[in-house]
């Protein structure tokens, strides 16, 4: 399918900026939903691209989902003239959030001191005090009748 140069920028832009791309499986949708680009044109593009294992496809509840991987990232990168330093969005290391109500730096050591699920520490009495709470017998496997 012969697609206009202009459509096939918009499409490899939006895929370069985000690093995955859905589209619902419908061949007669005037336009896609994140780019006005007739839905035909994306879905094709996009063929040739996973033709080419630039991009990993699946398929689920007539939704397709395309994931660029870094191979793609290079040809897009080359196709589009960006330079090195721009990543997509699903390559992007995220820094660490703070919680709400927590200060920078105040979870430091916070995996120090006693393991929550240690016998005998932790939430109360150890799973032997528990199980001699029975008295005797009772319950499945405990071989009274």
């Amino acid at each position: 399918m012969i697609v206009p140069k202009k459509n096939r920028i918009a499409v490899y832009s939006l895929l370069f900026k985000e690093g995955v791309l859905v589209a619902k499986k419908d061949f007669y949708k005037p336009k896609h939903d994140d780019v006005e680009v007739p839905n035909i044109q994306v879905m094709q593009l996009m063929k040739s691209l996973t033709s080419r294992g630039l991009v990993t496809q699946t398929f689920n509840w007539q939704y397709f989902y395309w994931y660029l991987n870094e191979e793609g990232v290079a040809y897009l990168r080359e196709y589009l003239h960006l330079p090195e330093d721009i990543v997509p969005a699903t390559h992007k290391k995220k820094a660490g959030v703070a919680r709400v109500g927590e200060k920078p730096g105040e979870r430091e050591g916070a995996g120090e001191g006693k393991k929550m699920g240690a016998p005998g520490e932790g939430f109360g009495r150890g799973r032997d005090e528990y199980r001699s709470e029975g008295g005797g017998g009772g319950g499945f496997g405990g071989g009274g009748g």
